[in-house]
């Protein structure tokens, strides 16, 4: 850890605060010398080594079966065990809420010998009436109450004493008002009936550098960005030069000077490749930076401040340079797209807003559908009416559910019987003179008929019939007279309007 200069109390590196990277005080390894207290509190009346348990910290004076059942009323993290995120959540507690030079006047680095007696004046006074530790001990009372929540304390449970304020506390609820931090080790100070870690307490009186991080005790400091700096503290943020009576630049909340700010942050100008200071106007477009006399155009040198300008490999041109360069035409009418003109894109092709549009009723497509053919841009509605499959029956546009016959295209509705107006659609139907007939239909008015049984002989699904002179019959009505024997493919006899087997005809001439 190396501390910056001789005011900061961040890393140079990541300037983070250095308790951020876990570094503690171990000439101070308990809060009872760290307070400047007499007197050992890892000893209680039983004479407890927290680091037996395995722990950094525990309450002095409670046996060892109660110093688990107080930890078991706290978070996890605020658990100091050794190895463990809650030792190291305890040191940069004991950082945080107890700094050392809050604590003694040699650890000050930037108090004025003059403001010496002031330091030790508020050192001493806060000891005596406002600075503490707080002991743990069951309840044995009923009906007492937490000094921070106002709940009950459950008889027989654990709580936490502050005697300053002659309050118990839910261990949970010992934090400080400010940080809301659980205060570390119980150490508390006492401010208006209110508790307080040491840091916040002092700050309730005292304001604080926020640049060394120690109590400002003269009259005089310098007042910025909502902190307090010992004068000659409100630093550069990058080189530590004085801002006081500076101009300064504010950049993620750290103060830089106007040299360091420029060398760090400002941006180089494209045209003349100088710093853009802060006293110049920044102009900026696809993260290249000009000054604001340097952005001119590319080839006729013309400012191109608050005019349309184009941009083509990384140069920068007016209206009238690019048009003559660069610019494309629209496939409508042929002219140059302008600098700044909006351009409507589909593929390969390019037009003009107004020039996009149907190319049968000349309406501007803009945002709406469209729908291309060959080298032409239709809306919606034209191309319907131009190309949509229509029904040969109704000649009404066909969106789904059609059927095709005899290459031709109906609504399924409209695809009926000619004769019945029984729909067709996924039912057996055959055809006379190019009209659709059902099969009831076509067999009435077109069939022959069954000499046998009079019905139609349709043919539909691959029905067979036998034809002999003028007469027809359905395989299964072509039988025998006589002894009813199906005659297919079996000779026959006619017998006036029977036909009979050869077998029933020596049977009757005998």
């Amino acid at each position: 850890m190396i501390v910056k200069q001789f005011t900061r109390k961040n890393c140079t590196s990541c300037k983070c605060p250095r308790e951020a990277h876990d570094v503690c005080h171990e000439e101070w390894v308990s809060v009872r010398s760290r307070l400047g207290l007499k007197g050992d509190e890892s000893s209680g009346p039983i004479g407890v080594d927290p680091r037996e348990r395995g722990l950094a910290w525990a309450p002095p004076g409670l046996p060892s079966h109660k110093i688990e059942e107080y930890f078991s009323m706290l978070p996890e993290i605020a658990i100091p065990r050794l190895g463990t995120p809650g030792e190291r959540h305890r040191d940069r507690q004991l950082a945080i809420q107890l700094p050392k030079q809050d604590l003694a006047r040699a650890y000050c680095r930037h108090l004025d010998p003059k403001h010496a007696s002031s330091a030790d004046d508020f050192m001493a006074a806060r000891n005596e009436i406002a600075l503490d530790i707080g002991s743990v001990q069951e309840v044995f009372e009923r009906d007492l109450e937490c000094g921070v929540c106002g709940l009950s304390l459950k008889y027989g449970s654990l709580a936490v004493s502050a005697s300053k304020l002659g309050l118990l506390y839910h261990p949970a609820c010992f934090y400080c008002a400010d940080c809301k931090e659980l205060l570390v080790d119980l150490a508390y100070c006492v401010h208006d009936d209110t508790l307080f870690c040491e840091r916040h307490y002092a700050e309730q009186l005292k304001a604080r550098c926020a640049a060394c991080d120690e109590l400002i005790f003269s009259g005089e400091y310098t007042k910025a960005m909502n902190k307090d700096w010992h004068s000659g503290h409100f630093c550069c943020w990058q080189c530590d030069e004085s801002l006081t009576g500076q101009r300064y630049v504010l950049r993620d909340e750290h103060p830089y000077c106007i040299k360091c700010y420029e060398s760090v942050f400002a941006n180089g100008c494209e045209e003349c490749s100088k710093i853009i200071g802060i006293d110049s106007k920044d102009l900026s477009y696809k993260d290249k930076h000009w000054h604001e006399a340097c952005f001119l155009c590319n080839r006729c040198r013309v400012s191109l401040v608050d005019k349309q300008f184009g941009s083509k490999v990384d140069k920068i041109y007016c209206g009238n340079c690019y048009d003559a360069q660069f610019a494309s035409r629209c496939d409508g009418c042929g002219e140059i797209f302008r600098a700044g003109t909006k351009k409507m894109e589909y593929k390969t092709r390019q037009w003009h807003e107004k020039c996009f549009c149907c190319v049968v009723c000349k309406n501007p497509i803009g945002t709406k559908s469209f729908i291309p053919r060959e080298q032409e841009i239709y809306c919606a509605g034209c191309y319907e009416d131009k190309f949509a499959t229509r029904c040969v029956k109704c000649n009404k546009i066909i969106t789904s559910g059609g059927v095709t016959y005899k290459n031709e295209p109906w609504h399924r509705d409209c695809f009926t019987c000619s004769n019945c107006n029984t729909v067709l659609a996924g039912q057996r139907f055959t055809s006379r003179d190019d009209k659709p007939y059902c099969a009831d239909c076509f067999g009435e008015l077109f069939a022959k008929r069954c000499t046998a049984c009079s019905k139609p002989i349709t043919g539909i699904g691959g029905t067979r019939f036998i034809s002999f002179e003028d007469r027809h019959w359905h395989n299964d009505c072509f039988i025998c007279a006589g002894c009813k024997t199906s005659l297919v493919g079996r000779g026959f006899i006619t017998d006036g309007d029977d036909i009979i087997c050869p077998e029933c005809a020596k049977l009757k001439l005998m």
